[in-house]
């Protein structure tokens, strides 16, 4: 099974700023966006992979990208050389689960 070097997720609640927060963690720092999750409160999450500098750069891009919207991030986290049954969790917010990709006809 894969090991992700790294991972990083931040929270907030609404989706305007959780799309705003990948925004800037793509942007900063070389993480791909690999699932998110919105949960029934409004709190929504967003979670990426990469090298843990990678991680550490996008996350904290993220949280600086919230507030300066005027909201607060609810919490964020960088996880280096995650456990391999941390799998279990991030393939159940992947963005291939959520978000098949369409079959060609």
């Amino acid at each position: 099974m894969e090991r992700y070097q790294a991972i990083g997720a931040i929270e907030t609640f609404g989706l305007v700023y959780v799309l705003e927060a990948a925004d800037a963690m793509v942007k900063a720092s070389d993480v791909e966006v690999i699932g998110y999750e919105n949960t029934a409160s409004g709190y929504i999450s967003v979670i990426v992979q990469g090298e843990t500098e990678a991680c550490r750069t996008a996350v904290d891009a993220g949280v600086r990208a919230v507030e300066k919207m005027g909201t607060e991030v609810y919490s964020h986290v960088v996880i280096p050389g995650p456990h391999e049954d941390l799998r279990k969790i991030i393939d159940r917010y992947s963005l291939s689960v959520l978000l098949p990709e369409e079959t060609s006809e």
